[in-house]
């Protein structure tokens, strides 16, 4: 035989329990805010559940409110920690308008009107409805494909919600499954709620392991400096176009950017102000590129940026765009203000390079090189067929030809 008040006892200690690990959880990643949510939705659950196991001393319809009061709130609280997991805005007045009709109703139904099936029938659609309204969130997330912890919280929510209308069901057709009445039937409810409640909570820390998971792989390939992609994420993102190109034989292109004269402006204005140079030049390249193309930080001053399904005409176009608003900004620096000059090279991918990214890097580093050797702060292209004689023009004035 089931003991009911045992059941409850260890309701209280399980939400204890995971309010710890929350609380933990919440103290270790202070800016995972629907840790905070799911902490006080166990804290509150384990305080309505505290609330109501009162009434086996007291003779009086106050605990039992209370407890469903907790209760309640305990999965409006769930609820919104999911919100928050998401990004989405919290619900507040729908969560507290919700708690308080249900709430409502079993006062109602319970002072008012003695009538214990509309009675748990309030109580269960507060509880369900709030983790109802959250599995949109939990099944078909705006990033797209559902982590496996959510997927185990989905299932377990709709668990709980047919076990709630399986309840409320019951209790129209003549049964009665109140807490009141602490029959068997109610025991082995008991007992299932308090598996899934444990098993909710476990699908919301895999949840949060797989998005601490996630943003620790993001920052691995991340600049810290400037938050651009790192030289790890360009290769990743070069072997990846290159494969594409080598099966479709659509181009794309890769400028490989340096910034002329840095080490100077370290020694002379300190490795502070060249932070500073490199993290502007970051804000004004990305003003010039296109959604889709890909600025990379490959070291010291150097950058790469890959620009997807581009021809070689095209890459000299972004080129120069990137160029001369770096030299509007030099031309109106004033004071103390450093100006910025930069060499660009340009090259495109051809079946020569086929899979091998490095080659392609390669050709843009010589048209850089040439970019650098007529003077710097311009642009050149690598000519994959360079003609016999030399070409008597510079680097930037030879791109009129794909003007």
């Amino acid at each position: 035989m089931l003991n009911v008040p045992t059941l409850w006892t260890v309701f209280v200690v399980n939400f204890l329990a995971l309010g710890l690990i929350w609380a933990y959880v919440t103290r270790s990643y202070p800016k995972f805010a629907a840790a905070r949510f799911w902490m006080a939705s166990c804290f509150v659950g384990a305080t309505g559940t505290m609330a109501a196991l009162i009434r086996l001393f007291v003779v009086s319809p106050v605990p039992l409110l209370l407890g469903a009061a907790g209760v309640i709130a305990a999965s409006c609280l769930a609820a919104m920690g999911i919100q928050r997991f998401y990004g989405q805005p919290v619900s507040w007045r729908v969560m507290a308008a919700t708690g308080i009709l249900s709430l409502g109703g079993v006062v109602f139904f319970m002072v008012a009107y003695d009538h214990m099936q509309l009675r748990m029938l309030s109580y269960s659609l507060g509880q369900g409805l709030p983790l109802a309204l959250s599995l949109r969130l939990l099944l078909s997330p705006p990033e797209g494909r559902a982590s496996p912890g959510a997927r185990l919280s989905g299932i377990v929510i709709i668990t709980i919600i047919a076990i709630f209308a399986a309840r409320a069901i019951g209790n129209l057709l003549g049964g009665d499954f109140s807490s009141v009445a602490g029959g068997q039937s109610h025991a082995v409810m008991v007992l299932g709620l308090l598996f899934l409640s444990m098993t909710l909570n476990f699908g919301f820390l895999l949840m949060a392991m797989d998005r601490l998971r996630n943003e620790v792989a993001d920052l691995a390939l991340l600049d810290d400096l400037t938050g651009v992609a790192n030289r790890r994420h360009l290769l990743q993102r070069l072997g990846e176009e290159c494969a594409r190109s080598e099966r479709s034989s659509e181009p794309f292109s890769l400028l490989v950017i340096d910034l002329d004269g840095f080490k100077t402006i370290n020694d002379t204005h300190g490795h502070a102000a060249g932070d500073a140079c490199l993290q502007h030049f970051t804000l004004m390249a990305q003003t010039r590129l296109r959604p889709g193309d890909m600025l990379a930080r490959t070291g010291g001053d150097e950058f790469c940026v890959v620009l997807p399904s581009s021809t070689l005409r095209e890459a000299a176009a972004i080129a120069r765009r990137v160029l001369e608003v770096c030299r509007q900004d030099a031309v109106n620096c004033t004071g103390v203000d450093i100006p910025i000059a930069i060499s660009i090279g340009v090259a495109q991918w051809d079946r020569g390079v086929g899979q091998f990214p490095d080659r392609l890097i390669a050709h843009a580093d010589h048209a850089l090189y040439a970019a650098k050797k007529n003077g710097k702060n311009d642009f050149a292209v690598h000519d994959p067929a360079p003609p016999l004689m030399p070409d008597p023009v510079g680097p930037g004035e030879a791109l009129r030809k794909f003007a």
